[in-house]
């Protein structure tokens, strides 16, 4: 009998978890590689047309008449388009966080050519954001996609294959798949849990098994920076990457709070004046900056790697940050298409490259630069974003630290808990807040308190509470297993069975699609609706 139990529990997990995991992973990962290396592709020969045309522009300033005119014209159509399909407009993945958590609802195949061809226009106008956001806004459209294509009769599926696409985007715009794993635990997730580390798996898996194959054909490169090997801090030169650690902490801090103050503007103050006009003023600004000088415009990805060669002054360094810091900010709270992870390791490169002016002035070995550098960058992504194991892994993976591991922990830790302790939320936090803010200015919130019944062959038959992605603010009270009385751990382990009486409360302001998604985990049924007023 327990040799029966063992089989039909294998028998359950391979049915109901291995296979799906790799079925959905291969779709969604498959597919996300195939749209990524093409738009990176795409994005590659945008953004060297934008070097080209300000480059023409610098020599022919009589053409400035004829630019602003188009660029007031790309704004009045960029309001349109963002009006229809609000959720192309910001950081791709701030936006793609809010969907994988249910915040918010979209439309994939509109999310998916409209992240696209919204995102390359604000690089070939020079915008300084980057490509790494609108790829993971990709890979989360196709894992809907999937689902909707080929899994109609598996919804529940769907924010998983979400977020495997989330991953596979991150992973192949960065060259970097653990970080994209761990993009999904830390930052999207914010928990570890089975389901979530089998489809995040297997989808970045085989997004990087199908880019290796096809980066070559399209000529992209498959890393997003080209980094040497880097010099080795010894133990008594642990200081230095503290240092770093808390300098680049205070900064986050200052751009984090600067980055709410602008937005706070352009929301209160600045809220009555027309989105095109807002837009129209920042594509002027990006124009001006472009005018004067390459280096305060665009990604950020070619600026990090002259940073590298360690050719400008302090001065001008402090210079490009400023502008820098400025045009992204304005960019991204007026909602212009394009990721805000690219833009942030420029400006952690640039305050490294500053620190390592001063450090080098003290009598630190100049052949430490390029180490420094790369240490200012991890502490950007540790304190600037709020990802401290994500920046940690990406370091080892993508900047090519692994010499350099307990430098890469130190800065990390230290930016860290800079911004812990002063209490500053990260980008995500802030554009999140926005997000739901928008949702319920849109609906009248219910809350709706009832029990369902788990169903045959349901989809939450055999799991942890825990590791459901439930409705957006969906509680699960108590469980309760036949004639038991009802329970719920602390930490909402409680395995669910068939039949299983769950007794959830849930606040929407989309009653209908929040109730199609808990029939998708527990099976269908009619649901009882009992509305529950201040609660």
């Amino acid at each position: 009998m327990k040799f029966k139990d063992k089989a039909r529990q294998y028998g359950g997990y391979v049915k109901n978890l291995l296979i799906p995991a790799l079925l959905f992973g291969f779709v969604t990962g498959a597919a996300t590689a195939v749209a990524v290396t093409f738009y990176k592709l795409c994005a590659k020969y945008v953004v060297k047309l934008s070097m080209q045309g300000y480059a023409v522009l610098r020599d022919n300033l009589y053409y400035i008449p004829i630019v602003i005119v188009g660029l007031f014209l790309v704004s009045v159509a960029f309001h349109y388009i963002y009006e229809k399909f609000p959720n192309i407009k910001g950081g791709g993945i701030s936006t793609s966080i809010a969907i994988l958590r249910g915040i918010i609802t979209f439309k994939w195949l509109r999310s998916l050519i409209g992240t696209f061809v919204a995102s390359l226009v604000s690089f070939l106008l020079g915008v300084p954001l980057g490509t790494e956001g609108p790829a993971v806004q990709i890979g989360t459209s196709i894992g809907r996609g999937g689902v909707k294509l080929f899994g109609k009769k598996h919804r529940a599926w769907d924010r998983y294959s979400m977020t495997g696409g989330a991953c596979a985007g991150f992973s192949v715009a960065t060259g970097a798949p653990i970080s994209g794993i761990m993009f999904a635990l830390e930052e999207a997730h914010q928990r570890i849990s089975p389901n979530i580390i089998m489809v995040a798996s297997s989808s970045v898996m085989f997004s990087n098994i199908i880019s290796k194959i096809i980066s070559p054909i399209f000529g992209v490169s498959e890393t997003l920076f080209e980094i040497p090997t880097l010099p080795i801090l010894n133990i008594y030169q642990y200081w230095i990457p503290v240092v770093i650690g808390l300098l680049i902490g205070i900064f986050s801090m200052l751009f984090l709070r600067y980055y709410s103050l602008v937005g706070s503007l352009v929301r209160n103050a600045l809220g009555k004046i027309p989105g095109a006009v807002k837009m129209f003023a920042v594509l002027v600004l990006t124009m001006i900056a472009g005018i004067v000088s390459s280096n305060y415009i665009s990604t950020g990805h070619d600026l990090i790697i002259e940073l590298f060669a360690n050719n400008e002054t302090v001065w001008t360094l402090a210079l490009i940050l400023l502008i820098r810091a400025t045009l992204t900010v304005c960019a991204n709270v007026n909602g212009l298409t394009g990721g805000t992870f690219l833009p942030v390791l420029a400006l952690g490169a640039l305050v490294a490259s500053i620190i390592g002016e001063g450090l080098l002035a003290l009598g630190v070995d100049s052949e430490l630069y390029t180490t420094i550098l790369v240490l200012g960058i991890t502490a950007c992504i540790s304190g600037g974003m709020k990802m401290p194991i994500t920046a940690i892994v990406f370091s080892v993976e993508a900047l090519s630290c692994y010499s350099n591991i307990i430098s890469v922990i130190i800065v990390s830790f230290i930016s860290f808990s800079v911004t812990e302790l002063l209490d500053v939320e990260s980008i995500n936090d802030v554009a999140l807040e926005v997000c739901t803010v928008k949702e319920e200015a849109v609906a009248k919130i219910v809350t709706i308190d009832t029990c369902v019944t788990v169903q045959q062959n349901a989809f939450a038959i055999g799991r942890q509470i825990r590791d459901i992605f439930w409705p957006h603010n969906l509680f699960v009270l108590s469980v309760r297993h036949g004639e038991e009385k009802a329970h719920v751990d602390q930490h909402g382990g409680r395995e669910i069975r068939e039949g299983d009486i769950l007794h959830v409360r849930y606040s929407t302001w989309n009653e209908e699609e929040t109730r199609e998604e808990l029939i998708a985990i527990v099976g269908e049924q009619e649901i009882s609706k009992k509305v529950t007023e201040n609660v």
